[in-house]
């Protein structure tokens, strides 16, 4: 192939100085973003699987992020081993609850944009640059979540300035909230929020701050029909993230089994779970 003839990339490539990969994007290929397609009117929820519930707590080192594995569509059970913790970036996690399709998409961007944002500035971004680039990209979601596909995630991470696990939960609209302790969403998250407060406790290791997480994800399933608890015939179980200083990591499926089947052999001696000291 002669130089005339090799394919050239546009200028706006070979410009230094664009941080943002999704504004870069929207600028050039606009299309491509999953906000700026069309879409009929009326209400499209019950067109798509959704995706529930998710739960995080931190720890004196970390923090903890687990989700259940059922997506469902109305009434039916649209899938049953879903996915729906992801790393973000080598620090930091997020979760998804909402329209899975859409949220699965929004996680793909937010990963190509922190990649991004490091390769061009050669540091990664802070906590809290962090979590407003997901606001970002959630508020560019609203049209689509005025017509019943909204995404609704959780993101935590390990923040190196300040040495702690923080998390950051969202409204449909973008806005931004940071979590003390530990925090839920999804359609089972009333239930999930309401067994971490009396399970939870500031002293809780790594393996405790597991176990309680499990245990609300439990509470969550035994109450709400959209969240899907362990499966034990298909030895399907919530997927697990740890995050710290030294990173974070997705703990094995036979660690987070081995917890479950704990947590499973106390409800059945009892099946309301552990209770909260009355001191």
């Amino acid at each position: 192939m002669s130089g005339s003839d090799s394919p050239r990339l546009a200028p706006a490539y070979m410009q230094p100085g664009v941080v943002s990969f999704t504004e870069f994007l929207g600028a050039q290929a606009p299309d491509l973003l999953p906000a700026r397609r069309g879409l009929p009117s009326g209400d499209a929820a019950g067109l798509a699987p959704h995706a529930t519930t998710i739960v995080a707590a931190t720890f004196e080192g970390g923090v903890v992020m687990a989700g259940d594995r059922r997506a469902t569509m109305g009434n039916i059970i649209a899938q049953r081993d879903i996915e729906k913790v992801f790393p973000a970036d080598e620090f930091s996690v997020v979760g998804i609850a909402g329209t899975a399709g859409l949220a699965v998409e929004m996680v793909r961007l937010f990963q190509t944009e922190l990649e991004h944002y490091e390769k061009i500035e050669g540091t990664t971004l802070s906590m809290d640059g962090k979590a407003n680039r997901l606001a970002a990209l959630i508020r560019n979601n609203l049209g689509m979540a005025m017509q019943g596909l909204a995404v609704v995630p959780l993101f935590a991470g390990f923040d190196l300035a300040a040495s702690q696990g923080r998390i950051f939960s969202y409204d449909v609209t973008g806005g931004r909230y940071e979590e003390t302790a530990f925090h839920a969403v999804g359609s089972g998250s009333l239930f999930a929020r309401g067994s971490l407060k009396k399970l939870y406790r500031d002293t809780l290791d790594e393996q405790g701050c597991v176990a309680a997480a499990l245990q609300a994800l439990y509470d969550a399933a035994d109450d709400d029909s959209a969240t899907g608890g362990p499966d034990l015939t298909r030895r399907i179980f919530p997927v697990v993230h740890v995050v710290t200083a030294d990173g974070g990591r997705r703990l094995p499926d036979e660690v987070v089994s081995e917890i479950a089947d704990r947590v499973i052999a106390g409800r059945m001696r009892r099946p309301d779970g552990p209770v909260a000291e009355l001191t």
